[in-house]
C-alpha cells in the first residue's frame, strides 16, 4: 500500500500519491468507520482503554478519503483476514476466559493470583448473578448511597425483593439515595462494581460442592444402623449444633411413614425389585421397634393385591440375616432418594410435620 496517502489533510483530497503512506491507526479508522457506514456491529468497547481513545482521536483528526484509498484498505484488510487461520486470546486473562470449565477452578486461580490477573469483567455482571442472601450483608453494610447504586443496577425483581427484605428506616434512606443517584458518574459506577465484585471474586475456592452436613447425612445414611448410631452419640458430644443438622439430614428406612408421601408409597415398588423388598419388609418386621411400623406403611399404600402378595412371600421368607436385610432396607431408601433426585417425589421435611402438627 505504498501509494496510499494520509487522510488526515482537511479537505485535501487523499489521492496524490507519495506524500505519505497511511498509518496502522489510519488504516483502523477507515475500516471502523466502513464497517459502522455497513450497519454492522464493532465491539469497540471491549478494547482496551488507550485503544478506544486513539481509535477516537484518530477518527476525530480524520476527513475523507476516496475510493480507491477506501477499496486498497479494505482490500488490505480482507487479505489479512483471510490469511489468518487461527487468533488467540491476548494475555493470561483472555486465555484463563477461553478455557474457563475446562482448567480446574484451583488452576485457574493459581495462575491469576501469580500474574496478577483480575478475575472481575464487568462487575455488575457478576454482582446482578448473586444471590439475595449473599446481596443483603453488603446492602445493611454500606454506605446509604453505596447501596442506592449497587440497588440502581440490579434487576428490578431482585432489587425490590432486596428492599423487602431491609428494616424500613434503611430502606426508606436507601430509596431516597436512589433519587440523588442521577449525578452519579459511569466512573463512580464502576469503582463502586469492582469494589463490591471484589469481595465475591476473593472467596476462596471450594473443595467440596456440597454442603458438609449434607456430605456426611448421605454417607450415614446408608451406613449400618450401629455405626450410623455409634457416631451421632459422638456428635452430640462433640458438636450438638452441628449434630442437630446432620440427624435432619439423614433419611432412613424409619424415616419412611414420616416423611414419604402415601401417594407416592407404589413408585417404590417400581423401582425395587420385589424379591429386595421383600427381604427389607420381612426384616423390618421381625426386627420391631420403629422399623416395623415403616414396613407396615409400605404395606398399607400400596394396591391390595400387591400388599397381598408380598405379606405371603413374607410369611415364606424365614429368617432373614440382618445383613442381607439392612442391605435391602438401604436399597430401598436410595430408591426414593433417586426419585426425589428425579423430581418424582417431595420428602416432607421435619418443618412441615411440626405445620401439620
Amino acid at each position: 500500500m505504498a501509494n496510499l496517502t494520509p487522510v488526515a489533510r482537511g479537505a485535501t483530497s487523499a489521492r496524490t500519491p507519495g506524500k505519505a503512506r497511511l498509518d496502522t491507526r489510519q488504516k483502523a479508522a477507515i475500516i471502523v468507520r466502513f464497517l459502522l457506514n455497513e450497519g454492522a456491529e464493532v465491539p469497540i468497547a471491549e478494547l482496551p482503554d488507550d485503544l478506544q481513545s486513539s481509535l477516537t482521536q484518530q477518527m476525530g483528526a480524520m476527513r475523507y478519503v476516496d475510493r480507491d484509498t477506501l477499496a486498497a484498505v479494505v482490500a488490505e484488510f480482507a487479505d489479512e483476514l483471510d490469511r489468518m487461520g487461527l487468533t488467540f486470546p491476548q494475555g493470561l486473562s483472555g486465555a484463563l476466559t477461553a478455557l474457563e470449565g475446562r482448567i480446574s477452578p484451583q488452576t485457574a486461580a493459581r495462575l491469576r493470583k501469580e500474574a496478577g490477573v483480575r478475575q472481575i469483567g464487568d462487575p455488575w455482571a457478576l454482582i446482578r448473578e448473586q444471590e439475595i442472601d449473599a446481596l443483603l450483608p453488603i446492602v445493611e453494610r454500606e454506605s446509604t448511597e453505596v447501596a442506592a447504586v449497587l440497588m440502581s443496577k440490579l434487576p428490578v425483581p431482585k432489587a425490590a425483593e432486596l428492599l423487602g427484605r431491609l428494616p424500613g428506616d434503611r430502606a426508606r434512606r436507601i430509596t431516597y439515595a436512589i433519587s440523588l443517584t442521577g449525578a452519579v458518574t459511569p466512573d463512580a459506577v464502576d469503582r463502586i462494581g469492582l469494589s463490591l465484585a471484589s469481595e465475591f471474586e476473593m472467596k476462596p475456592i471450594r473443595a467440596f460442592d456440597d454442603d458438609p452436613v449434607d456430605r456426611l447425612g448421605a454417607i450415614l445414611n446408608i451406613s449400618p444402623a450401629g455405626t450410623r448410631d455409634e457416631v451421632l452419640t459422638g456428635l452430640d458430644e462433640d458438636d450438638a449444633e452441628f449434630s442437630r443438622k446432620v440427624r435432619k439430614a439423614i433419611f432412613t428406612f424409619v424415616h419412611i411413614p414420616a416423611r414419604l408421601n402415601p401417594v407416592d408409597v407404589p413408585k417404590i415398588t417400581r423401582d425395587v425389585a420385589q424379591e429386595r423388598l421383600v427381604v427389607a419388609l420381612a426384616h423390618a418386621q421381625a426386627a420391631g421397634g420403629d422399623l416395623a411400623p415403616a414396613a407396615e406403611f409400605i404395606l398399607s399404600n400400596i394396591s391390595k393385591r400387591m400388599a397381598e402378595a408380598l405379606r405371603e412371600e413374607i410369611g415364606e421368607a424365614g429368617k432373614i440375616k440382618p445383613k442381607d436385610g439392612e442391605a435391602a432396607m438401604t436399597e430401598v431408601v436410595a430408591a426414593i432418594r433417586d426419585l426425589q433426585v428425579a423430581g418424582e417425589i417431595t420428602l416432607l421435611s421435619d418443618e412441615d410435620e411440626e405445620d401439620e402438627d
